[in-house]
């Protein structure tokens, strides 16, 4: 089978690929005429680099253009299905291909995150020497999932998610190109499909371009041999196809941030539309019920302590119900922390408790405060001088809680916020109380 064959098979965001840095759209803080990167590619100085950016984005095509710009020999290997016997199985032909015709080779490897921390060693003394120019693909943060040394040795580019606009004049080429698009099927379609479909896609074109190419294909031509879209069918369509989500990738740490952060800051419309992203988009729900609970102690705390009742709540009726019937449990959740009065009290209560712990260690149980099930500890003082403050006619005793040293500390400072408000004021009171009880 011919390439030309298998490219006459191959998606159509595939076939449209471009073939050049003029046919590229986007990534202008890069390619326009005064940008460093061009400058120096146009000179011939292009060194090794991690190319990250969001799927879609012209990462392979970048790469594929550079190394045909300059001559390179141009090897792709895929951290899904290769290991270190390929990385040096490359670097051993990029070696004879140099002795042999000085030409260069660059060597692309996609998904370059995926490899093991050791896999990615293996890389190091090549690119080291010169025996490549490594270019890898990741959607993911360099800084968290390449090795230091590697990303010493590689330049960071950032690709940007292409705009709806730069999208839509992507569709609208695939529609006009009757080699590599989708002109020959005289596709008849609204331009209103198209900017939704240009908005939906999150900045990937490939996702848009293979959204348009399902929809051509699956219209029947009519009798002028036109395949005329029909618009609801379309936008049916394309809700069953987007909303894509990587739930082990950096996108679902962005959207869960983003829900936390609107809670946080008070915001019901934007909580609800962050939660509706991510189960939409294929996120446990329970994964999301989880954080809610954790949310409504860290930022809610006692200032509601409803809230985690709710948000406890919102997770079992989710167990019970499942989707889509427990998801309106969840959003009735999230609504309900958005709108609590807020405080991180106990947060921070707990961290300076902690703190406290780590700082001093493990100091002993005041006597007063031990039990004592036996005589032999009665007779060593536990529970002796315990004050029970029940006995008290209002209930507060003069008495000290925490070990010798640490009776001054205090870590829970509540605010005046919700009842949060009541606690902090009940507590000056018994503090008051205690003083006085003190003085006497």
């Amino acid at each position: 089978m011919t390439e030309a064959h298998i490219l006459e098979h191959a998606p159509l965001a595939e076939r449209m690929r471009p073939h050049s840095l003029s046919e590229m759209v986007g990534q202008e803080h890069l390619l326009s005429s005064d940008a460093l990167f061009l400058k120096q590619l146009a000179a011939g100085q292009v060194r090794s680099m991690l190319l990250w950016g969001p799927p879609g984005s012209g990462k392979t095509t970048l790469a594929f253009i550079i190394a045909h710009q300059l001559n390179c020999n141009f090897i792709t290997l895929s951290a899904v299905f290769s290991g270190v016997k390929d990385i040096r199985n490359a670097a051993r032909e990029a070696k004879d291909l140099w002795r042999g015709k000085r030409q260069k080779t660059i060597l692309f490897v996609d998904e370059i995150h995926r490899f093991s921390k050791s896999q990615q060693d293996a890389f190091l003394p090549y690119v080291e020497d010169g025996t490549v120019t490594l270019i890898g693909a990741t959607t993911e943060n360099p800084s968290f999932e390449v090795i230091a040394p590697l990303r010493s040795r590689a330049k960071v580019v950032v690709l940007k998610p292409l705009t709806p606009h730069q999208i839509k004049s992507l569709l609208q080429r695939a529609l006009a190109d009757k080699e590599r698009g989708m002109a020959t099927f005289h596709p008849v379609i609204d331009d209103a499909i198209l900017t939704h479909i240009s908005e939906v896609c999150d900045g990937d074109a490939r996702v848009a371009l293979n959204l348009l190419e399902g929809l051509i294909m699956a219209t029947p031509p009519d009798e002028a041999g036109n395949r005329v879209i029909d618009p609801e069918s379309a936008r049916e369509a394309i809700r069953r196809e987007t909303l894509l989500y990587d739930k082990a990738g950096e996108e679902h740490y962005n959207l869960i941030s983003a829900l936390h952060k609107s809670l946080r800051g008070s915001d019901p419309d934007a909580a609800l539309y962050w939660l509706v992203r991510m189960l939409s988009s294929g996120e446990d729900p329970l994964y999301v019920a989880r954080r809610m609970i954790r949310f409504a102690t860290e930022d809610v705390g006692n200032a509601d302590p409803m809230a985690l009742l709710i948000a406890n709540q919102a997770m079992e009726s989710y167990r019970f119900l499942g989707s889509p019937e427990g998801e309106l449990a969840l959003a009735q959740a999230a609504i309900y922390l958005a709108c609590a009065p807020k405080s991180n009290a106990v947060y921070k209560a707990y961290g300076q408790a902690n703190a406290e712990v780590a700082k001093t260690g493990a100091r002993p149980v005041p006597f007063h405060l031990r039990n004592a099930p036996t005589r032999l500890m009665k007779a060593l003082g536990y529970g002796r001088e315990y004050l029970y403050p029940h006995d008290a006619p209002d209930g507060i005793v003069n008495q000290d809680y925490l070990p010798e040293g640490l009776s001054t500390r205090t870590f829970y400072r509540p605010k005046d916020a919700g009842y949060e408000e009541k606690i902090r004021k009940r507590l000056a009171r018994w503090k008051a109380l205690r003083q006085a009880k003190e003085k006497l």
